[in-house]
């Protein structure tokens, strides 16, 4: 063994030799994030906000020291692929035990884990229950584990990795259960205590969130708004800008019901336009390629008004798929056909009614009221697998589920009193890659409601405006119809409800400010600060929205510059870095323009500092976290 004979020189040489060194791990550079980045590329998705993100919060963990921090993206953004190659990214950094937590639902744990298993990534994810046996050991290998956010799964892990530190925590959809809303009670909540224990005194937590207000104002694991990171949506995405546009016209269908629309001929409507753009899709778009189309319907969480939701749509389809002769059948077929002739006059209405009444037994009605319907029909909703497919539900469907080929959504589920923003931005199904049919998406909604969940929007808009552009501290707005966020999960001991200011970036005090303040119309005013200023000192966003939502000069108030040099001292000013934290702006200067909502201050220190302030007259409420200012 070893050897053998050459017979050409009769020589006897030797052979391999075993060597265990050979096959030993060596320190090579890792590679996982650039080999999931080529992964995403080869199936043409663009990776440019992947990056983006990634690199933001690989400096908030090394160069910011981030202990906690969040990462925010718009709902349906794509942020499960950015998690994956985020992870890559960290275990090629070298950090060896890595915990995502997700909602406490079975079936959305197993499709990110899917997901994250087909993605190649090595080590492959484990669900927490996988390494629950005492044999297997933890301790000098790299781990990637999964976990719902449920009591009784953190306390079985949490047993299983005592002694293990440095954990990074991954806590996607973070404002859901991860707050602490016993935070004005001097005390955690399960889901919040067992999270903190699992971060430990050297873990890392990083929370992934299209609704980050509830993190920054409960004070969340203590995480640190100066480090959060954007995810800025990909090409194809469409969200808020799209569907709640601060000017022009909607580039899709919006239906607007007059305000007591609970009429089941609305449903109906609703229903009958969605059937008539899909078959438009799949007649005149592309013949050649047929499509299955879903349409979501969400009146209501309760399951009794998902039932009535269920015998208007079963009714209405019903009547056509049987073409019974009828008042019924004839009024809904007229429908479709002057819906038709009227919203596409280049196509045939006949063909198009015809091919619906043809097609109409390929429909499906999917009903997802509790977690076990959504184990049982979550893939037909998501991926719907008949021609028409109506899907009814209601908090279930409100949050992390990603409804693709979505084409309408009948949208009247409202309150009776405040709104709570990051509840109704998450309920905004109708985001996500629409893009390649938008123009034929329909939203049918009560027009109160719309307009809403519009300033839902706009808050939202505002408020991270400044965190994208690192400007000022975060400011989450609401009024007499939205609240930013549940009163519960308001930490009070350092968050201030009534100051109702935004500040921004310093800059150096000059005399000529006073004329600019005090010449010409009110939007010049505003106009030629914006340009003396700067952006660091006048955000564009905030001008843009000053803009946007301005009625004309009357509604604008540019007022001279106040000296605060003379103002009593105290402990919660800082003359020189111009701040205070109970505001500087009282009744008194407001009352000098009382038909303006909107006004700019300069405020300086009788020396060179100053800064912008802006205030906001209505029923608009600023909520503010001074926990995080400098």
């Amino acid at each position: 063994m070893g050897e053998h004979a050459d017979s050409t020189r009769g020589e006897v040489m030797a052979g391999p030799t075993f060597d265990i060194s050979r096959f030993k791990r060596r320190d090579e550079k890792a590679d996982q994030y650039e080999r999931q980045l080529r992964r995403l590329t080869g199936d043409g998705i663009d990776v440019t906000s992947i990056e983006k993100a990634v690199q933001g919060a690989i400096r908030a963990l090394v160069d910011g020291e981030g202990r906690s921090f969040v990462i925010y993206g718009e709902p349906q953004s794509g942020k499960t692929e950015m998690m994956i190659c985020l992870t890559a990214k960290l275990l090629d950094q070298g950090h060896q035990f890595i915990v995502h937590l997700l909602n406490d639902s079975v079936d959305l744990l197993g499709q990110n884990l899917g997901r994250f298993k087909s993605s190649g990534l090595a080590p492959a994810a484990r669900n927490f229950s996988e390494v629950l046996d005492p044999a297997i050991k933890l301790k000098g290998q790299s781990h990637v584990i999964f976990c719902k956010k449920n009591g009784s799964d953190l306390r079985k892990l949490l047993d299983k990795i005592s002694g293990i530190e440095n954990i990074i925590v991954i806590d996607d959809e973070a404002d859901y259960a991860s707050p602490n809303a016993k935070v004005n009670k001097g005390e955690k909540t399960r889901i919040n205590e067992l999270i903190h224990n699992l971060i430990g005194k050297n873990g890392h937590y990083i929370g992934v969130t299209a609704t980050p207000a509830r993190l920054d104002l409960n004070n969340t694991f203590d995480n640190d708004s100066s480090l959060w990171v954007n995810f800025p949506t990909h090409l194809k995405y469409t969200g808020q800008d799209t569907f709640f546009p601060l000017d022009g016209e909607p580039k899709y269908i919006r239906t607007l019901l007059p305000d007591a629309g609970d009429d089941p001929k609305y449903a109906r409507q609703a229903l009958f336009g969605y059937l008539v753009n899909a078959a438009y899709l799949n007649l005149y778009v592309h013949p050649l390629d047929e499509k299955n189309y879903s349409m979501l319907v969400h009146t209501s969480g309760k399951k009794a008004d998902h039932k009535t939701d269920w015998s208007t749509m079963h009714d209405a389809l019903t009547a056509l798929v049987k073409q019974s002769p009828g008042a019924a059948f004839e009024s809904y077929t007229r429908y479709i056909w002057e819906l038709c002739a009227d919203r596409f006059p280049d196509a045939d209405a006949d063909r198009v009614t015809s091919w619906i009444l043809r097609e109409i037994t390929r429909h499906a009605i999917v009903v997802l009221n509790s977690e076990r319907d959504w184990k049982d029909n979550s893939q037909a909703a998501t991926h719907p697998s008949s021609l028409f497919t109506i899907i009814i539900g209601g908090n279930i469907v409100s949050r992390g589920v990603t409804l693709n080929n979505l084409l309408a959504m009948f949208f009247t589920r409202d309150v009776k009193h405040k709104i709570q923003q990051d509840t109704y931005i998450q309920r905004a199904r109708m985001f996500g890659s629409r893009g390649d049919y938008l123009s034929f998406f329909e939203l049918t909604i009560p027009q109160s409601l719309y307009l809403d969940w519009h300033r839902c929007f706009v808050f939202h808009r505002l408020a991270l405006a400044a965190i994208k552009d690192g400007l000022g501290s975060l400011v989450w707005l609401g009024d007499d119809r939205i609240q930013a966020v549940s009163n519960a999960s308001i930490d009070r001991s350092t968050v201030d409800l009534d100051k109702g200011e935004m500040s921004f970036a310093i800059f150096k005090f000059r005399p000529e400010l006073a004329d600019i303040c005090s010449d010409g119309p009110s939007m010049q005013r505003m106009e030629r600060l914006s340009e003396n200023l700067g952006p660091a000192a006048f955000p564009d966003y905030l001008k843009r929205y000053i803009s946007r939502t301005t009625r004309g000069d009357g509604n604008l108030a540019v007022h001279e510059p106040i000296d605060v040099s003379n103002y009593k001292d105290g402990p919660d000013i800082d003359k020189d870095q111009v701040k205070r934290k109970r505001g500087f702006i009282g009744k008194s200067q407001i009352d000098k323009f009382p038909s303006a909502t909107h006004h700019l201050f300069v405020l300086h220190n009788g020396g060179d500092n100053a800064r912008l302030f802006y205030k906001f007259v209505g029923s608009i409420q600023f909520i503010k976290n001074n926990a995080n200012d400098s």
